[in-house]
Protein backbone atom coordinates (compact mmCIF):
# COMPACT_ATOMS: atom_id res chain seq x y z
CA UNK A 1 0.00 0.00 0.00
CA UNK A 2 1.21 3.51 -0.42
CA UNK A 3 2.83 5.97 2.13
CA UNK A 4 2.72 9.40 1.86
CA UNK A 5 6.42 11.38 0.77
CA UNK A 6 6.12 12.46 4.07
CA UNK A 7 6.03 9.86 6.17
CA UNK A 8 8.66 8.29 3.81
CA UNK A 9 11.12 10.78 4.31
CA UNK A 10 10.23 11.37 8.32
CA UNK A 11 13.08 9.91 10.67
CA UNK A 12 12.17 8.70 13.96
CA UNK A 13 13.03 10.62 16.86
CA UNK A 14 16.71 9.26 17.86
CA UNK A 15 16.19 10.03 21.66
CA UNK A 16 13.30 7.79 22.05
CA UNK A 17 14.89 5.27 19.75
CA UNK A 18 17.88 4.78 22.42
CA UNK A 19 15.76 4.92 24.92
CA UNK A 20 13.25 1.91 23.89
CA UNK A 21 16.76 0.20 23.20
CA UNK A 22 18.00 0.68 26.44
CA UNK A 23 14.36 -0.43 27.98
CA UNK A 24 14.31 -2.83 25.91
CA UNK A 25 18.04 -4.98 27.17
CA UNK A 26 17.47 -3.87 30.86
CA UNK A 27 13.65 -6.03 30.48
CA UNK A 28 15.88 -8.80 29.48
CA UNK A 29 17.98 -8.68 32.47
CA UNK A 30 21.10 -6.19 31.21
CA UNK A 31 23.00 -3.99 33.51
CA UNK A 32 21.94 -0.87 31.38
CA UNK A 33 23.02 2.80 32.29
CA UNK A 34 20.67 4.95 30.19
CA UNK A 35 22.00 8.81 29.04
CA UNK A 36 19.22 8.78 26.52
CA UNK A 37 15.94 10.55 27.20
CA UNK A 38 15.68 14.31 29.17
CA UNK A 39 13.57 12.79 32.04
CA UNK A 40 14.39 14.00 35.47
CA UNK A 41 14.35 10.87 37.46
CA UNK A 42 12.83 12.74 40.46
CA UNK A 43 8.86 11.89 41.32
CA UNK A 44 6.77 15.07 40.48
CA UNK A 45 6.04 17.46 43.25
CA UNK A 46 3.49 16.83 46.30
CA UNK A 47 1.64 19.68 45.03
CA UNK A 48 1.41 18.46 41.66
CA UNK A 49 -0.16 15.24 42.38
CA UNK A 50 -2.27 16.74 45.59
CA UNK A 51 -3.76 19.07 42.84
CA UNK A 52 -4.75 15.83 40.58
CA UNK A 53 -6.20 13.78 43.34
CA UNK A 54 -8.11 16.77 44.43
CA UNK A 55 -9.33 17.30 40.49
CA UNK A 56 -10.36 13.48 40.35
CA UNK A 57 -12.21 14.01 43.23
CA UNK A 58 -13.85 17.02 41.83
CA UNK A 59 -15.01 15.20 38.72
CA UNK A 60 -12.72 17.21 36.66
CA UNK A 61 -12.54 14.35 33.93
CA UNK A 62 -14.44 15.70 30.90
CA UNK A 63 -13.54 18.19 28.09
CA UNK A 64 -11.75 21.31 29.14
CA UNK A 65 -11.64 24.99 27.67
CA UNK A 66 -9.40 23.74 23.92
CA UNK A 67 -6.79 26.83 25.13
CA UNK A 68 -6.49 25.21 28.33
CA UNK A 69 -8.16 25.42 32.16
CA UNK A 70 -8.30 29.46 32.97
CA UNK A 71 -7.05 28.35 36.11
CA UNK A 72 -3.71 27.33 34.50
CA UNK A 73 -3.41 29.89 31.62
CA UNK A 74 -3.96 32.28 34.61
CA UNK A 75 -0.92 30.36 36.61
CA UNK A 76 1.20 30.41 33.54
CA UNK A 77 0.71 34.61 33.08
CA UNK A 78 1.51 35.02 36.84
CA UNK A 79 4.67 33.14 36.77
CA UNK A 80 6.32 35.12 33.59
CA UNK A 81 5.22 38.08 34.97
CA UNK A 82 6.91 37.46 38.70
CA UNK A 83 9.73 35.54 36.82
CA UNK A 84 10.65 37.91 33.96
CA UNK A 85 8.51 40.96 34.39
CA UNK A 86 6.25 40.51 31.27
CA UNK A 87 2.82 41.42 31.00
CA UNK A 88 0.83 38.29 29.31
CA UNK A 89 -2.89 37.78 29.37
CA UNK A 90 -4.28 34.47 29.73
CA UNK A 91 -5.91 34.58 26.31
CA UNK A 92 -2.70 34.77 25.11
CA UNK A 93 -1.46 31.53 26.52
CA UNK A 94 -1.98 28.21 25.42
CA UNK A 95 -1.76 25.00 26.57
CA UNK A 96 -0.90 21.90 25.19
CA UNK A 97 -0.24 18.09 25.41
CA UNK A 98 3.82 18.93 25.96
CA UNK A 99 5.96 21.56 24.33
CA UNK A 100 6.67 19.26 21.24
CA UNK A 101 3.33 19.60 19.86
CA UNK A 102 3.04 23.68 20.62
CA UNK A 103 6.63 23.87 18.34
CA UNK A 104 4.63 22.03 16.08
CA UNK A 105 1.63 24.19 16.09
CA UNK A 106 3.61 26.64 15.90
CA UNK A 107 4.92 26.09 12.60
CA UNK A 108 1.62 24.92 11.55
CA UNK A 109 0.64 28.47 12.16
CA UNK A 110 3.60 30.27 10.43
CA UNK A 111 4.99 28.14 7.55
CA UNK A 112 3.52 27.99 4.18
CA UNK A 113 4.80 25.15 1.26
CA UNK A 114 8.70 26.01 0.94
CA UNK A 115 9.12 28.67 3.88
CA UNK A 116 12.18 28.74 5.69
CA UNK A 117 13.33 28.54 9.26
CA UNK A 118 16.69 29.31 10.43
CA UNK A 119 18.15 26.37 12.82
CA UNK A 120 21.31 26.93 14.99
CA UNK A 121 23.06 23.23 15.01
CA UNK A 122 23.38 21.53 17.11
CA UNK A 123 19.75 21.35 17.47
CA UNK A 124 17.12 19.29 19.33
CA UNK A 125 15.89 15.70 17.02
CA UNK A 126 12.29 17.10 16.24
CA UNK A 127 12.44 20.66 14.78
CA UNK A 128 13.36 19.65 11.64
CA UNK A 129 11.00 17.19 11.09
CA UNK A 130 8.45 19.01 12.31
CA UNK A 131 9.70 21.87 9.77
CA UNK A 132 9.14 19.57 7.98
CA UNK A 133 6.06 18.06 8.55
CA UNK A 134 4.44 21.36 7.71
CA UNK A 135 6.03 21.71 4.31
CA UNK A 136 8.47 24.29 5.39
CA UNK A 137 12.53 23.99 4.81
CA UNK A 138 15.01 24.05 7.83
CA UNK A 139 18.15 26.61 6.92
CA UNK A 140 21.07 25.15 9.52
CA UNK A 141 23.63 27.37 10.84
CA UNK A 142 26.31 25.43 12.26
CA UNK A 143 27.66 26.75 15.09
CA UNK A 144 30.41 23.78 15.94
CA UNK A 145 33.13 26.18 14.99
CA UNK A 146 32.01 29.14 17.13
CA UNK A 147 31.62 27.01 20.59
CA UNK A 148 28.16 26.49 19.79
CA UNK A 149 26.95 29.93 19.86
CA UNK A 150 25.44 31.45 16.24
CA UNK A 151 26.76 34.26 14.72
CA UNK A 152 25.86 37.26 13.10
CA UNK A 153 27.71 36.76 10.10
CA UNK A 154 26.44 32.91 9.64
CA UNK A 155 22.99 33.92 10.07
CA UNK A 156 22.94 36.92 7.50
CA UNK A 157 24.44 34.41 5.04
CA UNK A 158 22.01 32.15 6.02
CA UNK A 159 19.14 34.86 5.65
CA UNK A 160 16.96 34.37 1.97
CA UNK A 161 13.60 35.81 0.70
CA UNK A 162 12.06 32.66 1.87
CA UNK A 163 13.12 32.88 5.04
CA UNK A 164 9.92 33.31 7.83
CA UNK A 165 11.41 32.54 11.04
CA UNK A 166 14.30 32.26 13.86
CA UNK A 167 14.22 28.84 15.86
CA UNK A 168 15.93 29.99 19.39
CA UNK A 169 16.44 27.10 22.08
CA UNK A 170 18.32 28.09 24.88
CA UNK A 171 19.33 26.88 27.95
CA UNK A 172 20.13 24.51 24.40
CA UNK A 173 19.57 20.58 24.00
CA UNK A 174 21.71 18.84 23.14
CA UNK A 175 24.93 21.52 24.20
CA UNK A 176 23.96 22.63 27.57
CA UNK A 177 24.72 26.21 25.63
CA UNK A 178 23.25 29.33 27.28
CA UNK A 179 22.62 31.73 24.90
CA UNK A 180 23.73 35.70 26.60
CA UNK A 181 21.55 38.68 26.57
CA UNK A 182 23.67 40.66 24.02
CA UNK A 183 23.18 37.73 21.46
CA UNK A 184 19.46 37.44 22.01
CA UNK A 185 19.14 41.38 21.36
CA UNK A 186 21.32 41.12 18.54
CA UNK A 187 18.69 38.21 17.20
CA UNK A 188 15.59 40.04 18.49
CA UNK A 189 17.15 42.89 15.98
CA UNK A 190 17.68 40.77 13.75
CA UNK A 191 14.41 39.41 13.67
CA UNK A 192 12.69 42.83 13.71
CA UNK A 193 15.23 44.08 10.86
CA UNK A 194 13.51 41.53 8.39
CA UNK A 195 9.98 40.95 9.73
CA UNK A 196 10.63 37.13 11.25
CA UNK A 197 8.97 35.22 13.53
CA UNK A 198 10.78 34.05 16.45
CA UNK A 199 9.65 30.48 18.23
CA UNK A 200 11.94 31.04 21.55
CA UNK A 201 12.71 27.66 22.81
CA UNK A 202 13.07 27.87 26.38
CA UNK A 203 11.55 24.14 28.13
CA UNK A 204 15.06 24.50 30.34
CA UNK A 205 14.68 28.36 31.41
CA UNK A 206 15.23 26.94 35.35
CA UNK A 207 17.91 24.88 34.65
CA UNK A 208 21.56 26.85 34.65
CA UNK A 209 24.27 26.77 36.96
CA UNK A 210 27.56 28.46 37.78
CA UNK A 211 27.17 32.52 36.55
CA UNK A 212 25.44 31.54 33.74
CA UNK A 213 21.77 33.41 33.60
CA UNK A 214 18.56 32.53 31.65
CA UNK A 215 17.69 35.23 29.61
CA UNK A 216 14.17 35.80 28.01
CA UNK A 217 14.24 37.25 24.24
CA UNK A 218 10.75 39.47 25.29
CA UNK A 219 12.05 40.62 28.55
CA UNK A 220 15.01 41.80 26.97
CA UNK A 221 13.75 43.04 23.53
CA UNK A 222 9.88 44.16 24.38
CA UNK A 223 9.77 45.19 20.67
CA UNK A 224 10.11 41.30 19.93
CA UNK A 225 6.45 40.66 21.76
CA UNK A 226 4.99 41.03 18.83
CA UNK A 227 6.54 38.08 16.35
CA UNK A 228 7.83 35.91 19.17
CA UNK A 229 6.22 32.82 20.48
CA UNK A 230 7.30 31.25 23.89
CA UNK A 231 7.43 27.88 24.24
CA UNK A 232 7.86 26.20 28.02
CA UNK A 233 6.23 23.06 30.07
CA UNK A 234 6.18 21.96 33.55
CA UNK A 235 8.19 18.50 32.02
CA UNK A 236 11.54 19.62 32.92
CA UNK A 237 11.86 22.14 36.01
CA UNK A 238 8.85 20.33 37.51
CA UNK A 239 9.81 16.39 36.66
CA UNK A 240 6.54 16.02 35.12
CA UNK A 241 7.40 14.80 31.86
CA UNK A 242 4.66 12.11 32.35
CA UNK A 243 2.12 15.08 32.87
CA UNK A 244 2.43 15.93 28.81
CA UNK A 245 1.78 19.22 29.95
CA UNK A 246 3.73 22.31 27.93
CA UNK A 247 2.44 26.17 26.79
CA UNK A 248 3.10 28.64 24.66
CA UNK A 249 2.65 32.33 24.89
CA UNK A 250 2.07 34.64 21.34
CA UNK A 251 0.42 37.48 19.84
CA UNK A 252 -2.91 37.20 20.10
CA UNK A 253 -3.65 36.88 15.92
CA UNK A 254 -1.82 33.80 16.26
CA UNK A 255 -2.08 32.63 20.02
CA UNK A 256 -6.22 32.33 18.17
CA UNK A 257 -4.94 30.55 15.07
CA UNK A 258 -2.71 27.82 17.20
CA UNK A 259 -5.92 26.98 19.75
CA UNK A 260 -7.73 26.51 16.34
CA UNK A 261 -5.06 24.40 14.85
CA UNK A 262 -4.42 22.87 18.41
CA UNK A 263 -8.36 22.32 18.05
CA UNK A 264 -8.20 19.97 15.58
CA UNK A 265 -5.54 17.79 17.18
CA UNK A 266 -6.18 16.98 20.27
CA UNK A 267 -8.96 19.02 21.45
CA UNK A 268 -7.22 19.92 24.62
CA UNK A 269 -4.74 18.92 27.03
CA UNK A 270 -5.76 16.11 29.57
CA UNK A 271 -7.64 17.54 32.05
CA UNK A 272 -6.10 16.21 35.11
CA UNK A 273 -2.31 17.33 33.85
CA UNK A 274 -3.78 20.45 33.88
CA UNK A 275 -5.15 20.54 37.57
CA UNK A 276 -1.62 18.88 38.83
CA UNK A 277 0.00 21.20 36.79
CA UNK A 278 -1.88 24.13 38.99
CA UNK A 279 -0.68 23.19 41.52
CA UNK A 280 2.86 22.78 40.37
CA UNK A 281 2.53 26.50 39.97
CA UNK A 282 1.51 27.58 43.41
CA UNK A 283 2.87 25.16 45.56
CA UNK A 284 6.28 23.46 44.19
CA UNK A 285 8.88 26.22 44.33
CA UNK A 286 10.90 24.51 47.07
CA UNK A 287 10.55 21.65 45.04
CA UNK A 288 11.91 23.18 41.74
CA UNK A 289 14.62 24.59 44.02
CA UNK A 290 16.01 21.17 45.23
CA UNK A 291 16.02 19.38 41.69
CA UNK A 292 18.39 22.32 40.27
CA UNK A 293 20.66 22.31 43.01
CA UNK A 294 20.92 18.44 42.59
CA UNK A 295 21.41 19.14 38.89
CA UNK A 296 24.10 21.75 39.44
CA UNK A 297 25.97 18.57 41.23
CA UNK A 298 25.03 15.72 38.79
CA UNK A 299 26.49 18.67 36.01
CA UNK A 300 29.64 18.72 38.42
CA UNK A 301 29.91 15.22 38.39
CA UNK A 302 29.76 14.34 34.78
CA UNK A 303 31.90 17.41 33.83
CA UNK A 304 34.87 16.24 36.51
CA UNK A 305 34.60 12.33 35.25
CA UNK A 306 35.05 13.50 31.97
CA UNK A 307 37.58 15.60 32.04
CA UNK A 308 39.70 12.64 32.88
CA UNK A 309 39.13 10.54 29.75
CA UNK A 310 41.20 10.10 26.88
CA UNK A 311 40.31 10.58 23.20
CA UNK A 312 37.49 13.00 23.62
CA UNK A 313 36.65 16.37 24.01
CA UNK A 314 33.35 18.33 25.19
CA UNK A 315 32.27 22.33 26.38
CA UNK A 316 31.27 22.27 30.06
CA UNK A 317 27.59 22.82 30.19
CA UNK A 318 25.94 25.71 31.56
CA UNK A 319 22.28 24.80 31.11
CA UNK A 320 19.32 21.80 30.73
CA UNK A 321 21.13 18.55 31.83
CA UNK A 322 23.04 17.64 28.94
CA UNK A 323 27.07 16.75 28.05
CA UNK A 324 27.73 17.12 24.32
CA UNK A 325 30.68 15.04 23.13
CA UNK A 326 33.32 15.10 20.76
CA UNK A 327 34.38 11.69 19.75
CA UNK A 328 35.98 12.52 16.37
CA UNK A 329 39.56 11.62 17.52
CA UNK A 330 37.62 7.99 18.47
CA UNK A 331 36.20 7.47 15.06
CA UNK A 332 38.41 5.21 12.95
CA UNK A 333 39.47 3.69 16.04
CA UNK A 334 38.31 -0.34 16.81
CA UNK A 335 36.93 -1.69 20.02
CA UNK A 336 37.25 -5.47 20.27
CA UNK A 337 38.39 -5.47 16.67
CA UNK A 338 34.78 -3.88 15.11
CA UNK A 339 35.12 -0.44 13.69
CA UNK A 340 33.60 2.56 14.55
CA UNK A 341 33.18 4.62 11.91
CA UNK A 342 30.39 7.38 12.92
CA UNK A 343 28.81 8.50 16.04
CA UNK A 344 25.89 5.49 14.96
CA UNK A 345 28.86 2.92 15.46
CA UNK A 346 30.16 4.05 18.52
CA UNK A 347 26.69 4.53 20.48
CA UNK A 348 25.92 0.81 19.24
CA UNK A 349 29.25 -0.34 20.14
CA UNK A 350 28.86 1.10 23.67
CA UNK A 351 25.61 0.00 24.52
CA UNK A 352 26.44 -3.64 23.21
CA UNK A 353 30.05 -3.94 25.08
CA UNK A 354 29.03 -1.68 28.45
CA UNK A 355 25.50 -1.39 28.19
CA UNK A 356 25.71 2.40 28.77
CA UNK A 357 22.97 4.06 25.98
CA UNK A 358 24.12 7.49 24.79
CA UNK A 359 22.83 9.67 21.90
CA UNK A 360 24.29 9.92 18.40
CA UNK A 361 24.90 13.97 17.43
CA UNK A 362 23.83 12.86 14.36
CA UNK A 363 20.66 13.33 15.17
CA UNK A 364 21.07 16.28 16.53
CA UNK A 365 22.30 17.71 12.94
CA UNK A 366 26.39 17.51 14.68
CA UNK A 367 27.89 13.89 13.52
CA UNK A 368 30.47 12.92 15.43
CA UNK A 369 29.76 13.67 18.88
CA UNK A 370 27.00 11.98 21.58
CA UNK A 371 24.98 13.20 23.70
CA UNK A 372 24.67 11.92 27.32
CA UNK A 373 21.74 13.02 30.24
CA UNK A 374 22.77 13.48 33.15
CA UNK A 375 19.50 13.77 34.95
CA UNK A 376 20.43 10.32 35.87
CA UNK A 377 20.76 9.70 40.20
CA UNK A 378 24.86 10.31 40.84
CA UNK A 379 25.37 6.82 41.39
CA UNK A 380 24.17 6.06 38.04
CA UNK A 381 26.28 8.60 36.44
CA UNK A 382 29.45 7.62 38.52
CA UNK A 383 29.15 4.05 37.35
CA UNK A 384 27.93 4.89 33.84
CA UNK A 385 30.85 7.51 33.74
CA UNK A 386 33.21 4.35 34.57
CA UNK A 387 31.84 2.21 32.10
CA UNK A 388 32.55 5.06 29.03
CA UNK A 389 36.04 5.74 30.33
CA UNK A 390 36.96 1.77 30.37
CA UNK A 391 35.03 1.70 26.96
CA UNK A 392 37.11 4.30 25.62
CA UNK A 393 40.31 2.95 27.08
CA UNK A 394 39.69 0.34 24.97
CA UNK A 395 39.91 1.82 21.77
CA UNK A 396 42.88 1.10 19.60
CA UNK A 397 43.68 2.55 16.35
Amino acid sequence: MKLSARAMAMEASATLAVTAKAKELKRSGKPVISFGAGEPDFASPPAALEAARAAMERGETHYTAGAGIPELREAICRYYRERFGLDYDPSQALVGSGAKPLVYTAFGCILDPGDEVVVFAPAWVSYVEQIRLCGGREVVVDTAGTDFIPTMEALRKALTPRTVALLINTPCNPTGVVYDGALLKELAAFAEEHDLWIVFDEIYERLTYGTARHENIVALAPAAKERTVLINGVSKAFAMTGWRIGYALAPKPLLSKMSAFQGHLTSNACSISQWASVGAFRGAEEDVRAMHGAFEERRDLIVERLRAMPHIAFAEPEGAFYAFVDIRDCLGMKHDGLSLDDDVAFCSRLLEAEYVAAVPGSAFLAPGYVRFSYANAKEEIAEGMTRFHRFLDGLRA
